[in-house]
């Protein structure tokens, strides 16, 4: 099952964490979204979760995904999949389509598509999971 929260805590505060298998933590490559994940992987672990992972999501390029890996290294999180920024995103949004429907062949939902099957078959949030 998977569940698509909003980025708050407020869920996690309300008991959805007992549910939870492998919470994703998607950040983008700025300090706010970063030191937000990073609390919400702190609330995570306090409530009893032991996987937590971060997505790096809009990833322009490698400075993009360094900040990121460092910032999650430096902080003992794992990085347990990577969405590179894709303009067919926005367009999406837009058009008000699902992003599967209106770039089924997109780089943002291919990399969707990795992560979704790491998280079938365990590599990914806490599994020994690498970059995606």
């Amino acid at each position: 099952c998977i569940l698509d929260t909003e980025a708050s805590p407020e869920h996690l505060s309300r008991g959805t964490a007992q549910y939870a298998d492998a919470p994703l933590l998607v950040v983008e490559p700025y300090f706010k979204s970063l030191e937000t994940g990073r609390r919400m992987a702190a609330l995570g672990k306090d409530l009893g979760l032991e996987h937590v992972a971060l997505i790096a999501n809009k990833m322009r390029d490698e400075r993009d995904l360094d900040a990121v890996t460092e910032f999650a290294e430096s902080h003992g999180l794992e990085v347990g999949g990577i969405i590179p920024f894709d303009e067919a995103m926005p367009g999406a949004e837009r058009a008000g389509s699902s992003p599967l429907d209106f770039a089924p062949d997109g780089l943002a939902v291919a990399a969707i598509e990795r992560i979704a099957r790491g998280l079938v078959d365990g590599s990914v949030a806490g599994n020994g999971a690498t970059r995606v």
